[in-house]
């Protein structure tokens, strides 16, 4: 069967995304969710009005999809129309959707141990011990090598995480010992957690299904993915009483506010809290005489 040819206006969109060094999976997305705009517009999207686009955000809305779905299908044509075809008018008609922020799902200490303690192999402890121990993404998770373990310095390094930004992360004795433990039955080459193909790592979708069974083996009530394991990494430092501004280098987030959403459920911190009514001295209150 021979390839759909690439019309000129969709290469040069592709072109547009490699000479802004877009990663594959985030081209892959955009031609994805660009489609999408092309197929409810029924023609060449250089013909596209202000119209169009406002009636593309209208049915957007009554799909039954989420807010970061609804964004993600926004985001194409609004690079399509900001970049390729210079058009900025018919990007500024696509507006995305503002998601709450909710407080994130967080195990104790004690969850921890159970999710670890079920983890199907040395290969799947070493990496929901790197999740947790280290607070890495899922996507950062999966993708470090055998030589970005350091140590002598007790750092791994994280190359090309969110925003494309290199970090280094804290490496536990524990952590480092798991990962010895790994690396002895295994002997991994290049990546350091292999997929079923050793050139390519393990997908973030088989870490997550992984979690997710583990969870279940360890009767845990909460929903619980990678992401947990981060979410618990860095609530449990701040209830330790490191500073927030370490956590959030050591999270990778380019924001503080981004960091400060753990003091909503950092319990510990919150419970040596003394309020400012404990502070006005006053008495106890007198028990009601007896009715009667």
């Amino acid at each position: 069967m021979l390839d759909k040819p690439i019309s000129p206006l969709r290469q040069r969109m592709i072109d547009d995304m490699t000479a802004r060094r877009f990663k594959e999976k985030v081209q892959t997305d955009y031609k994805r969710h660009f489609d999408r705009f092309v197929d409810f517009l029924g023609r060449s999207p250089d013909t596209a009005t202000i119209e169009d686009v406002r009636r593309f955000q209208l049915h957007l809305a009554k799909q039954p999809f989420g807010v970061p779905t609804v964004n993600a299908a926004i985001a194409a044509p609004r690079f399509f129309f900001n970049i390729t075809l210079e058009r900025p008018e018919l990007a500024r008609a696509l507006t995305t959707l503002h998601q709450p922020r909710k407080a994130p799902i967080v195990l104790s200490q004690e969850e921890v141990i159970r999710l670890l303690e079920a983890a199907p192999g040395l290969k799947y402890k070493a990496a929901f011990g790197v999740a947790y121990g280290a607070g890495l993404r899922v996507s950062e998770v999966v993708n470090p090598k055998v030589s970005d373990i350091d140590s002598q310095r007790m750092t791994l390094r994280v190359e090309q995480g969110k925003g494309q930004r290199d970090r280094y992360v804290m490496l536990s004795p524990q952590l480092l010992e798991w990962l010895r433990d790994w690396w002895r039955a295994a002997r991994p080459r290049g990546w350091l957690f292999p997929g079923k193909d050793p050139i390519n790592p393990m997908t973030e979708r088989h870490l997550c299904r992984v979690v997710s069974a583990a969870a279940r083996e360890a009767r845990l009530a909460k929903r619980v993915s990678p992401h947990t394991l981060r979410h618990s990494f860095a609530t449990h430092l701040l209830e330790q009483g490191v500073d927030i501004r370490v956590i959030q280098v050591l999270l990778g987030h380019a924001k503080l506010e981004t960091t400060a959403l753990y003091t909503r459920v950092a319990v510990n911190t919150i419970r040596v809290v003394a309020s400012p009514l404990d502070k006005l001295g006053l008495k106890p209150m007198e028990p009601p005489p007896p009715s009667g």
